[in-house]
């Protein structure tokens, strides 16, 4: 039923419920569109805003008007457009969408204009929305009215690019490989040759749905589109494409072609490159007639007939036929040269030297040389004993690689292609600097620069060639050195070249672009750090500190990335904060004085990498990053202003001066400046690098915040946030450090409830159960999943506990004893301490028989320690969970601590109306004699709870008997050396054992 229809038979309420789901469905679909999604975000966030309103209206009983039923009428409609076209966008091509962002953002306009119009057309007046709501709505249907959608730049130049390609009939293929990567950048594809050629088979069969559609207009412009990016290497294999270029050559026959006369201008007499028709319907060469007009002629030059200067039409057709025959006899030229190229005669130079002139005319002409397969040949002829055959075939080589990845890949697969280039980097200036050329084109293909590096004396002679007169062959040397420097094994070249030493020799004396190029080398080469501290003890900071003050940004950018390779080093990073380079770093960030965002994140990365160096200093004077609280408060202040990759690595640099020395002074001071407030903000952020860290430094902070601070400022979002993370980060540090910050937060009531409430309890129990066959990773892990959980035993919340021992986790717990580290197993015994404390209360009475006891069922057992029907879940019965044993073997434990811990647990089997039963348990697992063994323990703790126990035990003259003997001497012991309240409690004991008088001294 229509929505019309609906208001007609009165359903508003159902009308409007409708729109409601359709919005809900947009809200849905909008996440998974393939482009504009900023735009589908923008008309979703205002659809958030109008669905309570409709909500709100659809509670209210409002009376029916025209406007209202158009309103309702426009909503329906354009929320089902929206819908529509949000499931388009998330169906169809990439491609195709791009092609059409134009249309789609005049849509989504439109769409938030009509909303609004519709908005306000309802009667909101007699709705009963405070005055408040109203004014908020009306800002609403302003800002909705205002909203401006727009293609993003990138898509407007790629449209254009189609555009001028189109109109001027571009054949190009370099021009048409540019245009599909940068389609491929616009739609978030790879720039695979696989993933291209599988988008633009999808283009294509979009383009069929639209001719089925029978909308020819847009089928006929989106051919002229495929026919111009078919022409791009993705849309055909190599294979293809060669098989193509010769089956139209073998068709052309070997015979040159004569021009026809239609193609001379009557003019010049030359064959016309641009021809256009006059107003007296003849054709001539552009820039000929212009300048006929120019002299002053009105009349045309054939026919005399006076002549509109202010008409020149393109001669399309015509233009089409001589490109055609000049197509066609280049064609011819290039397979004529190759066969005289190959003869070996005098015919080889003219030959080369004509392919030269072909190649350097037209992009069209050197993709047709590779597919004659000329590559090989041209490889061949570089063992020539004529250097000027060699010259022109390096040059030949260097015009086919440049921006060609087919031809790079092609002259790779030659045989000995790259020696014979290598080989003449050895021979005379002219033919050296051609090699090397060529050499840095084929770099960019990373099949060659495995090859070039490898090949016996390259880098030698390339080092070799960087220190020479000839500056455009010493820098295009450099630059080569610098793309093969990212292997291992040309890097140990180059040290063994001294290049290192070269290096730092420009970078000190060397012109500017120079070190522009000697900086790029050093900031991408991939250095092992005895290399990196090796070109530090050299000197390389003082160039590059001068070059990042720079006024130029691209040589104050090299610098930068260079200083973050070598920075890298940890004694390297240790020597920059001690000769001073930390601090104007730190100025170029506080200050804001950078141009670019990845600039930007380029220094925060050298602060963070120079933080990094300062944990576990093995240095007697540690250095310090930041020396003031300045320096720490302007740092941190900088992760509300800054692009999310840099907030990130200022907070990394927190991080690791938080695990330095300084790291007591670091956390104060960031407590001072409220740094908690705004990294609860940042776990929120949808950046995985950046949530993640800020989960990090938070936990490093929250253990010694002020309590009041963190009420005040964690409220039940924090706490679903941290839950959140748990479940479904997949950085193992983030989870261990989102798990701390809920172990450390203040053990309110309200936050514990809030924890209980958004389901933390389960989350806490499958870390601690995950943790228990886990490798050393996962230690710290379990560490704080078993501190988070203690909250929920304590004692003095019965409900806490029942709800944690539902979840199993005393089971847990138990295990937990057995291969937890000292840390766990102290918490473990603690968690089962205040379990156990509430056993007594909640053991269950065994109801008496009645009757012929002989004839019913068998009584049910009740516990030994607390009388009553126990278990693990509903009592927390230590016994039942098979706790004792382990706890006992924990007090063997050389951490005092875990003793302590265990002990105390244990000693609650003591503390209620039956301790002769709990001194059983405790004696059959062999836990008295230990506990005796702590009268000599250098802990004072395990002193007095060891005689509280101790003292207990030995009121029952069965144990008195049996354990009092090994007892007396540590208490004599004690009671001549021990402090005033242990020498009490010693002779106390030591009376039950009639040792001592009741009144002795020691009392």
């Amino acid at each position: 039923m229509m929505v019309l229809d609906l208001l007609t038979s009165g359903s508003t309420t159902e009308a409007i419920s409708q729109i409601i789901d359709t919005i809900t469905e947009f809200l849905v679909n909008a996440n998974d569109v393939l482009v504009k999604k900023d735009s589908f975000k923008e008309l979703a966030a205002y659809m958030v805003r109008i669905k309570p309103i409709l909500e709100a209206l659809r509670k209210e009983k409002v009376s029916d008007s025209e406007t209202f039923n158009q309103a309702i009428e426009i909503m329906n409609k354009v929320t089902k457009n929206a819908k529509q076209l949000a499931q388009e966008c998330s169906k169809k091509s990439k491609v195709y969408l791009l092609m059409n962002c134009r249309i789609i953002v005049r849509r989504l306009e439109s769409y938030t204009k009509e909303l609004s119009r519709a908005l306000g057309l309802l009667p909101l007046a007699t709705s009963g929305f405070s005055s408040g709501i109203l004014e908020e709505i009306k800002k609403l249907c302003d800002s909705m009215q205002t909203a401006e959608f727009k293609s993003a730049v990138a898509e407007e130049e790629i449209l254009e690019k189609i555009e001028s390609g189109i109109r001027e009939n571009n054949v190009d293929r370099s021009h048409a490989n540019n245009l599909l990567g940068l389609i491929a950048e616009a739609v978030g594809i790879t720039k695979e040759r696989s993933t291209l050629k599988m988008e633009l088979e999808e283009f294509k069969n979009e383009i069929e749905n639209v001719r089925v559609r029978k909308d020819l207009a847009e089928a006929m412009q989106m051919d002229q589109i495929i026919a111009l990016l078919e022409r791009a290497d993705a849309a055909t294999s190599p294979k293809e494409r060669e098989l193509k270029y010769l089956e139209k050559r073998q068709s052309l026959g070997s015979r040159i072609l004569e021009p026809l006369q239609s193609f001379y201008c009557p003019i010049t007499q030359d064959v016309m490159v641009d021809p256009v028709e006059t107003s007296s319907g003849q054709t001539f060469e552009r820039s000929a007639i212009e300048k006929w007009f120019a002299e002053g002629n009105k009349l045309c030059p054939l026919t005399l007939i006076p002549l509109d200067t202010s008409i020149l039409r393109p001669n399309k057709t015509l233009k089409q036929s001589i490109e055609e025959w000049k197509d066609r006899n280049t064609m011819i030229k290039i397979g004529t040269c190759k066969e005289k190229i190959q003869s070996g005669n005098d015919e080889v130079l003219p030959s080369l030297k004509t392919l030269q002139e072909l190649c350097e005319q037209k992009a069209q002409h050197r993709e047709w040389v590779i597919l004659e397969n000329y590559i090989p040949v041209l490889i061949q002829i570089l063992d020539s004993r004529n250097r000027d055959v060699r010259n022109h075939a390096l040059v030949i080589l260097g015009m086919l690689a440049k921006d060609n990845e087919e031809a790079k890949e092609r002259i790779v697969a030659v045989d000995n292609a790259i020696e014979s280039i290598v080989h003449s980097l050895g021979r005379r200036p002219a033919e050296r600097k051609l090699a090397v050329a060529l050499l840095l084109e084929l770099s960019k293909c990373e099949l060659a620069r495995e090859r070039i590096g490898k090949v016996q004396g390259c880098i030698l002679l390339l080092v070799t060639m960087s220190n020479g007169e000839d500056n455009q062959a010493a820098r295009d040397a450099m630059e080569l050195l610098e793309s093969l420097s990212y292997s291992d094994h040309n890097v140990i070249q180059m040290a063994k070249a001294n290049y290192f030493k070269h290096l730092l020799q420009r970078l000190t004396k060397g012109p500017d672009d120079v070190k522009l190029i000697m900086a790029t080398n050093l900031a991408e080469m991939e250095l092992t750090d005895p290399n990196k501290e090796s070109l530090f003890n050299g000197g390389v900071l003082a160039p590059l500190r001068h070059m990042f003050s720079h006024n130029d940004l691209e040589m104050k950018t090299v610098a930068i990335k260079a200083l973050k390779n070598i920075s890298s080093s940890k004694k390297n990073g240790q020597e920059m904060i001690r000769q001073g380079a930390a601090r104007p770093l730190l100025r170029l960030l506080v200050n804001h004085s950078i141009q670019t965002s990845n600039l930007w994140e380029d220094v925060a990365a050298i602060l963070m990498q120079l933080a990094a160096s300062t944990i576990s200093q093995e240095a007697h004077t540690p250095v310090l990053l930041l020396e003031s609280d300045d320096d720490v408060f302007n740092l941190f202040s900088l992760v509300s202003v800054t692009p999310p990759a840099v907030i990130t690595n200022i907070i990394q640099t927190f991080h690791a001066l938080c695990q330095s020395s300084s790291a007591s002074y670091i956390t104060s001071k960031l407590n001072e400046c409220s740094a908690v407030r705004e990294l609860i903000r940042l776990c929120e952020n949808e950046n995985p690098n950046l949530r993640a860290s800020a989960v990090k430094l938070f936990s490093c902070l929250v253990e010694s915040c002020d309590e009041g601070i963190i009420q005040e400022i964690v409220d039940q979002k924090c706490i679903n946030t941290l839950l959140q993370i748990l479940k479904s980060s997949s950085d193992e540090e983030e989870i261990v450090s989102a798990m701390g910050v809920i172990r450390y937060l203040p053990e309110t009531h309200q936050i514990t409830q809030w924890l209980l409430d958004a389901g933390a309890l389960p989350i806490i129990k499958n870390y601690v159960q995950d943790g228990r066959d886990r490798d050393l990773k996962r230690i710290n892990l379990v560490e704080n999943s078993v501190g988070a959980l203690y909250r929920f035993t304590v004692q003095t919340n019965l409900e806490w506990q029942k709800s944690a021992a539902e979840t199993g986790i005393i089971t847990v717990l138990v295990q937990l004893l057995e291969n937890g580290t000292a840390s766990t197993k102290q918490r473990v015994a603690e968690c089962l301490a205040q379990f156990s404390k509430s056993s007594f209360n909640l053991s269950k009475p065994i109801a008496k028989r009645k009757g012929l006891w002989c004839f019913s069922a068998p009584a049910d057992i009740s516990c030994m320690v607390h009388g009553g029907l126990c278990s693990e879940k509903s009592s927390f019965c230590l016994l039942e969970a098979n706790a004792v044993e382990p706890l006992t073997r924990t007090l063997g434990e050389s951490d005092p601590r875990v003793c302590e811990a265990s002990l105390d647990a244990l000693l609650t089997l003591i503390e209620g109306e039956r301790p002769q039963s709990g001194c059983k348990v405790l004696a059959e697992a062999n836990a008295i004699p230990l506990i005796i063994k702590f009268l000599g323990s250098p802990s004072l703790g395990l002193q007095e709870k060891s005689l509280n126990a101790l003292e207990r035990i030995f009121r029952l003259g069965e144990f008195k008997q049996m354990y009092g003997p090994s007892a007396q001497m540590p208490l004599v012991d004690l009671t001549q050396r021990g402090s005033g309240s242990v020498r009490s409690m010693s002779a106390r004991i030591l009376a039950h054992l009639n040792v001592l008088h009741d009144q002795s001294s020691y009392f």
